[in-house]
Parts: C-alpha cells; structure tokens; sequence
C-alpha cells in the first residue's frame, strides 16, 4: 500500500510534536509540489519527501551527525520510492558524508531551507503575513548574513543545479507558501 498523504501526517505527527516542526514540514511540502509541477516531476512523491523530511528530528535532537539516516529507518517500512529515501537521506550531507548528486536531492536541500528564509521574512513585515512579502525582499534577505543566520544560504543555491535561477526559485517557493498560508499562521 502507497503511503497516503493523510497517514503521512499521522506518521508525521507521531513523531514530532513541535508545532513549528510541522509548519516547516507543511512549508516544505508545498515547495516541493511546487517544485515537481515547474519541473514536471512527480507531484506527490515530491510533496511527500518535503513533508517527511525532517521526521526524526526529535529523536534525534537534529544531532548533524545521525539526522535524517534515522528518517530513512524509520520511513524504510513504508512503500516509499527509494529516492525518496535517498533525497530526505541526503538534504543532510553531514550526516552521511556525501555530495548531493541529483536532481531530487539538490531539490529537496534547497527547498526545504527557502523555507526558513521566506518565514522569517513574513514574520518582520508589520502585520507578520506572507501575501505582502515580494521576491525582492527575499533576495534582499539573502545577501543579510546576519537574517535568520541559521539558513544556509549555500542549500538555497542549490536551486541552480535544478535550473532554476534564485529569483526564479524563490518565486515558485513564495508562491507555494502563500497558498497554504492559512495553515502555517502567516
């Protein structure tokens, strides 16, 4: 039986409780759908990555070292593609030791860490909503080191190896989280 996007969720949740967890998993859901339409790719299998990716966080108190190699043990019974597996192993380089190489893996690191940047960006605007935010705020924010310093900046570039420029990406990937913003509260 393929894993249903409700029964995702319930997986999800089982596993993270942190409210903010699940809102970048959304977020990073919608990125990745977006993504897969713009590239012609597998809409709900990449929806599905984006959502699942960071599964064990918790468990493993997002320790660089084992993050995301606990997600694939724990997704591994599940009838999930096994680059699926490979793209939510590898958007953590350090814990495996490797290059992303693919499509799906340069997708995935760099979608699901636009996510961060865009978020914070919305939560400085006055009224703390995405639908006024514009590309251009989010590619003035990326040159500001020192905003939301924890987002790597080199992941988000990845969206160069996908054949997307950075205003492109970001475009696809603002859109994406304002149409779910009723469910990320912004």
């Amino acid at each position: 039986m393929k894993l249903e996007r409700q029964k995702a969720i319930e997986l999800l949740k089982q596993y993270v409780k942190n409210e903010k967890m699940i809102i970048h998993s959304l977020e990073s859901e919608a990125v990745m759908r977006a993504l897969a339409r713009r590239l012609g790719r597998d809409e709900e299998k990449w929806g599905l990555t984006g959502l699942l990716h960071d599964i064990d966080v918790e468990i493993t108190d997002a320790d660089p070292k084992v993050h995301a190699l606990k997600a694939e043990m724990l997704l591994e019974d599940y009838d999930l593609d096994g680059d699926m597996l490979d793209a939510i192993r590898m958007h953590n380089e350090e814990a495996t030791g490797l290059a992303r190489t693919t499509e799906f893996q340069h997708a995935l690191a760099a979608g699901e860490t636009i996510t961060g940047l865009i978020h914070a960006t919305a939560l400085v605007y006055p009224d703390r909503k995405i639908e006024p935010v514009k590309v251009k705020s989010i590619s003035k924010r990326m040159k500001e080191k020192a905003f939301a310093a924890s987002v790597r900046r080199e992941n988000i570039m990845e969206c160069e190896k996908i054949g997307l420029t950075l205003d492109e990406f970001i475009e696809i990937s603002l859109d994406a989280m304002k149409g779910i913003a009723h469910q990320i509260g912004l």
